[in-house]
């Protein structure tokens, strides 16, 4: 698979990597990252409230996953599991903020300032080219404080 150079290509295929090792990171049971990942004997993992809640409501200590039995419920501490979840869940929540703000599509820049010649929002990058040369700029928040007042 090729991608041609501004065809978002590479933000997809980013996008799909994160998820596919983002997904490692995720509690079965709560369908959330880990907190306090532990082991089970047959190898797998769960969050430790989760699975401790699960073993209370069924009565009997078995894997939600494989539903292998264990007469010993010992629950292994998953260090490097909680440290990965840790990372995906700090990556996921600056990826979340940075995609919840509005980027310019040429530059991959936050729209920032807003071109009052031309009445739309623009990056910096797109502000100190020729095509917005002798506009009027203004920081976005600005903006919308005089197009709120004058609205109104």
């Amino acid at each position: 698979m090729t991608f041609e150079p501004g065809s978002g290509g590479h933000k997809m295929a980013s996008k799909v990597r994160f998820e596919s090792w983002t997904e490692e990171a995720i509690c079965p049971i709560c369908l959330d990252f880990f907190t306090d990942p532990v082991s089970l004997e047959c190898g797998h993992n769960f969050c430790r409230s989760c699975i401790t809640q699960c073993w209370d409501r069924e009565g009997r200590n078995s894997c939600p996953e494989c539903r292998e039995v264990f007469t010993d419920c010992t629950l292994r501490v998953n260090r490097a599991l909680a440290r990965l979840s840790e990372k995906a869940r700090t990556l996921s929540l600056n990826r979340t903020e940075k995609e919840s703000k509005l980027q310019c599509e040429e530059h991959q820049e936050e729209l920032k300032l807003f071109c009052e010649t031309d009445k739309k929002l623009i990056c910096v990058v797109c502000a100190a080219g020729r095509e917005h040369r002798d506009h009027r700029f203004m920081p976005v928040k600005e903006a919308v404080q005089i197009y709120k007042v004058n609205a109104n």
